[in-house]
């Protein structure tokens, strides 16, 4: 009898780590999705732009995005390629060395 109790016992603690697992599995998921995706409005609060140049970013082509129920998202990667494509801090870099 107390070996059914021990081996139940010790399932119970394999289950519980499982549980865990799966636990941080799904955070882990959910925090990639977050990191990966935002929102209109996140992007225009992060570069200061209004809804209009937002608009207009992706009706260019310049921003691509992602359209579901009405609201757009954009991957983080392409407003980080959207900035590095316009970092002027190589050539102001130049200037500063003397060669006009």
């Amino acid at each position: 009898m107390s070996e059914l109790i021990d081996m139940i016992l010790r399932l119970s603690d394999d289950i519980k780590i499982v549980k865990a697992y799966l636990q941080h599995l799904g955070k882990n998921k959910v925090d990639q999705f977050r990191e990966n995706w935002i929102d209109g409005q996140d992007v225009m609060q992060a570069l200061h732009i209004s809804k209009r140049t937002l608009q207009s970013l992706r009706d260019s082509g310049v921003l691509p995005y992602s359209r579901i129920n009405g609201k757009f998202y954009y991957k983080v990667e392409d407003i980080e390629t959207l900035l590095e494509s316009n970092y002027s801090g190589k050539k102001s870099e130049r200037r500063s060395h003397g060669n006009h």
